[in-house]
């Protein structure tokens, strides 16, 4: 496949994609704190989706949707990126958005220079780190700024998102063989913090009837995730059957969390 068409893929409307695509045609305004606690925390989750469908491209992993998705989330960081700026409260803020700006741009980059491969994968995931750090310090940056239990609910079921990419990326990264010596236990990590954030999320006072409904969905999502996360290849075949499971189930996951999350902005 040439440069061009990875890069100009054109985007469809599946489920998949209506994720990071539905904020282009609202208003580009941020509304309030908790919707700003929002889209901060899915930066935090499209700097791992990125990342994530980077190496499935190199893979030839769940084509062509992960170059669909791949090419939606970097439109999407970016206006989400100057809608955060146009919105930051304070100067503690506004220079973590600089920083964060000048982070993507060298991540956006590395991601955008040449096809996918292992040689630049390396960067790729650091960089990944990096724009995740940023957007993680401005997300706790606003949540301190709202200090009420509906942001931090908002946060914490942000930071699910964000959680199922990084395990993915992970496994991702393992998979093509340029992971790091800190991939395989970032991934255990990620999954303990996965596991205590939903057990908080469940014992919520503040959960409605919907919420409950999609937590115990995303629960079940779960099961399926975990399993595919735990599967080792024994040869090319399953190799790519199983890496194609990690792509799909973390998309799952990550959409029912995407919908939790904005059932709790709603509560504010």
């Amino acid at each position: 496949m040439k440069r061009r068409h990875f890069l100009q893929a054109s985007l469809l409307a599946t489920p998949a994609l209506m994720l990071v695509c539905q904020t282009q045609a609202a208003d580009t305004r941020i509304a309030h704190i908790n919707d700003a606690i929002n889209k901060s925390g899915r930066q935090r989750m499209l700097s791992q989706r990125l990342a994530k469908c980077y190496l499935q491209i190199g893979q030839a992993i769940d084509m062509p949707r992960s170059q669909k998705l791949f090419n939606a989330s970097l439109t999407v960081f970016e206006k989400q990126l100057g809608e955060l700026e146009l919105f930051a409260p304070n100067a503690e803020n506004k220079a973590t958005l600089a920083s964060l700006k000048k982070t993507w741009g060298a991540y956006k980059t590395a991601l955008q220079g040449k096809m996918p491969n292992q040689q630049d994968a390396k960067a790729v995931i650091r960089l990944s780190e990096e724009v995740l750090a940023l957007a993680h310090t401005s997300t706790l940056q606003l949540e301190k700024i709202s200090d009420t239990a509906v942001g931090h609910l908002v946060n914490i079921a942000g930071r699910q998102r964000m959680l199922s990419q990084r395990m993915a990326k992970f496994y991702q990264a393992i998979n093509w063989g340029v992971a790091s010596s800190e991939a395989l236990p970032g991934l255990i990590k990620a999954r303990d913090e996965f596991l205590a954030a939903m057990a908080e999320l469940s014992s919520s006072p503040k959960n409605t009837t919907p919420i409950k409904q999609d937590i115990l969905l995303a629960q079940q999502q779960w099961f399926f995730f975990d399993q595919a996360l735990k599967s080792n290849a024994i040869n090319e075949d399953t190799r790519l059957r199983f890496a194609t499971n990690v792509a799909t189930s973390s998309e799952r996951i990550l959409e029912t969390m995407d919908r939790i999350t904005g059932m709790y902005e709603q509560l504010g």
